[in-house]
């Protein structure tokens, strides 16, 4: 596959702070790119710079094999995007609202607004001011507005804020339908684990303004590992308990007195046993594999995604 999106040592820096600091980025084309980060990590201030909004301090961004410097008009043409909430007038319809974006960006006057109204579900809708539309619905029509001309790249910043999973849901499906039937390559930026897992072919993992890792998400399954899980009313016998008892015992205690056993799959009754003779209460048991939450805690050696 070819690079879409590429950047090298991409720098931008508020006063003392890197937002950005030294990001080297590859996005390909056709696939779904999930750009995942705590609120805070560098996200939106990164999407800025490839979408031409603010300059970085220094380093270089390709879109479509070319210097986004050198010819940013003719590369924003060919891309969409919806960066932080889709802004519209209220008092108008989806398609008024639809229709002055049309002419600012030179759509002709065909059938783009029904298309891009279709895509997104609210074809049933045109004629319904917009201020009377849920969140939802509102994201749903800015992302109309961003496939208005058909575009090959598609950069969405958190699209699913705010939203009830309801709402979720149906961009998800709408995004997924995008890039499988439009052929539409899409860089997608969340903090939403579970979202990330569902959508992205690979991801991209900022964390204080730096990339970590880029992974496939194939790979990633393939690193996943299968643990016993305990939940204990003492860790720390527990884990004297399997290392007196079971030999090459490979465990992680984790908080709230969660044990993740790695080794002896398949002998979960065992050890429960073991544990309940020697007076550790076991209040859950269950056979588990490692999650991207696992994969990203790992990695920047938190508890938890906010």
């Amino acid at each position: 596959m070819s690079e879409i999106i590429k950047t090298n040592h991409l720098t931008k820096i508020y006063g003392k702070q890197k937002a950005v600091n030294e990001v080297n980025l590859r996005a390909y084309a056709g696939e779904i790119y999930g750009f995942l980060g705590r609120n805070g990590a560098g996200k939106t201030t990164a999407i800025r710079m490839l979408l031409g909004l603010i300059r970085p301090n220094y380093g270089d961004i390709e879109i479509f094999g070319e210097d986004l410097r050198r010819n940013q008009k003719g590369i924003l043409r060919r891309i969409g995007s919806i960066v932080e909430f889709s802004g519209f007038y209220g008092n108008l319809t989806a398609s008024e609202n639809l229709e002055i974006n049309a002419r600012l960006i030179g759509i002709p006057k065909t059938n783009a607004i029904q298309d891009a109204l279709e895509i997104v579900g609210l074809q049933n809708e045109p004629n319904k001011r917009v201020d009377r539309y849920s969140l939802g619905m509102k994201q749903r029509l800015g992302i109309a507005r961003a496939i208005l001309h058909q575009p090959e790249l598609l950069i969405l910043d958190e699209p699913t804020n705010g939203l009830d999973p309801i709402g979720i849901k149906e961009i998800r499906h709408m995004i997924k339908s995008l890039a499988k039937e439009r052929k539409i390559s899409i860089f997608i930026s969340s903090h939403i684990l579970s979202e990330v897992e569902q959508l992205a072919d690979r991801i991209g993992i900022i964390h204080e303004g730096r990339l970590l890792e880029e992974v496939n998400f194939d790979e990633l399954r393939k690193r996943n590992r299968k643990y016993i899980e305990f939940q204990v009313s003492n860790d720390g016998k527990t884990a004297r308990l399997l290392e007196q008892e079971l030999n090459n015992i490979d465990y992680e205690v984790h908080k709230d007195g969660f044990i993740r056993v790695y080794s002896h799959l398949g002998q979960q009754a065992a050890i429960n046993r073991l544990l309940v003779l020697n007076g550790v209460d076991v209040l859950r048991l269950q056979l588990s594999e490692d999650k991207l939450e696992d994969y990203f805690v790992k990695l920047i050696g938190e508890e938890r995604l906010g």
